[in-house]
């Protein structure tokens, strides 16, 4: 589930939190953060849905749904593990401190999700699964809009100190005729 996968919540959330330290630019910063944080809150509604649908599974249930290695080693709590079941690790994203690189990223991790949870909606029937994972699903869209917003910022930004084409940070003869 979305909960603990590379295109997870999780992921998401130590994903914007830690590209904000390297964002030069206060609106963008706090776009991440204010992301970062609402994905924390999506990663607590995931949690919910998995408990409620776990915690009174009998051992035949649990059986027969495929649950039972996940049930030797936790039982029904909640573990960061992906539905392969991958443990959760931070290779899952990605913090390069590049502005374009990190909102590039950012962008297409919001569609991950989304797809991931167009997934979850064509093999879920249960209206309290079924109703806020479309909530969640159109944050996602939310989201990937408010970072292309990022994106044209950042952009309009860098090109007016010729960045992207010419970095002063490795190049210090960058821009200066010889």
């Amino acid at each position: 589930m979305v909960y603990r996968g590379p295109d997870g919540e999780l992921a998401a959330s130590l994903r914007y939190l830690n590209q904000r330290y390297a964002m030069p630019y206060g609106e963008v910063k706090g776009l991440l953060t204010d992301i970062g944080t609402e994905e924390l809150a999506h990663l607590e509604m995931i949690s919910a849905i998995l408990y409620q649908l776990t915690k009174n599974l009998s051992i035949e249930e649990i059986k027969k749904s495929g649950f039972d290695t996940y049930f030797v080693d936790h039982t029904t709590g909640i573990y960061p593990v992906a539905a392969s079941g991958t443990p959760f690790t931070a290779t899952y994203f990605q913090s390069k401190g590049d502005i374009i690189t990190d909102l590039s990223e950012d962008m297409a991790a919001e569609q991950k999700a989304r797809t991931t949870y167009d997934n979850i909606l064509r093999l879920a029937d249960d209206p309290d699964v079924r109703d806020p994972i479309r909530f969640l699903r159109e944050r996602e869209i939310v989201h990937y809009q408010r970072f292309g917003e990022a994106l044209r910022i950042a952009q309009d930004k860098l090109d007016s100190k010729n960045f992207y084409a010419c970095n002063p940070s490795f190049d210090k003869n960058c821009g200066l005729k010889k």
